[in-house]
């Protein structure tokens, strides 16, 4: 008869394992915001405290300026680990844009727009327009780290950009329910769990592969 691979005291320790790993799992990728920016329209920093309210508000206006013909995306970095593998890059708003923007290159063609603590970065494949560029060159720097901070100037740079391009924004309800926040950051931590899982679970079971074979 064939040996089982778990026992009960194996599960465990992949439980133990798992909760240990998960929390520096979405850390340990090599650029965070590249695959959260995949499926959604912000990236958040995972640490920072961030009211519910001033998220829905920047979600609300990068709908209301698709519906208005300008689709955005944009990246909030509040400290370097939300860099993942590139921390080098904290503090250099333009030139993470540009990171980012390549990483996208073949799922997304929209407009990018980084905000970190010192200033803000503006990147798209097609081309910066001179007008976005010198909307977002005016904007007073966030200055600081705080959550509230950065996402309200995130908020300032996509109205900044979308004044360049003739409109004005208003926040869509329908894009910024404050609910989806938990959603997302639910689903980040959800992918870095699974990530974890299946790593430690593949450890263990070639481990316990070795030895019925030794």
């Amino acid at each position: 008869m064939a040996r089982r691979l778990f026992t009960p005291l194996a599960l465990l320790a992949v439980i133990a394992a798992v909760a240990l790993v998960a929390p520096g799992a979405a850390r340990s990728d090599g650029d965070p915001a590249s695959d959260y920016l995949l499926g959604s329209d912000v990236f958040l920093p995972f640490d920072l405290k961030i009211d519910e309210a001033d998220t829905a508000a920047l979600k609300g206006l990068l709908a209301n300026a698709a519906k208005k013909g300008l689709e955005l995306k944009v990246a909030v970095i509040g400290t370097r680990y939300d860099l993942g593998a590139v921390p080098s890059l904290f503090g250099k708003p333009q030139t993470y844009a540009h990171f980012l923007a390549q990483e996208l290159f073949y799922y997304m063609k929209r407009e990018l727009i980084v905000v970190m603590p010192n200033g803000y970065g503006l990147y798209s494949v097609k081309g910066v327009p001179a007008a976005d560029k010198a909307a977002i060159e005016k904007l007073t720097p966030p200055g600081d780290a705080e959550g509230a901070t950065l996402v309200r100037a995130a908020s300032d740079a996509v109205r900044a950009v979308a004044a360049a391009h003739g409109l004005t924004l208003s926040v869509d309800a329908t894009g910024g329910a404050g609910s989806h926040t938990m959603r997302d950051r639910l689903l980040i931590a959800g992918g870095a769990l699974l990530a974890a899982a299946l790593a430690v679970s593949g450890t263990l079971i070639r481990r316990r592969l070795k030895r019925r074979d030794a």
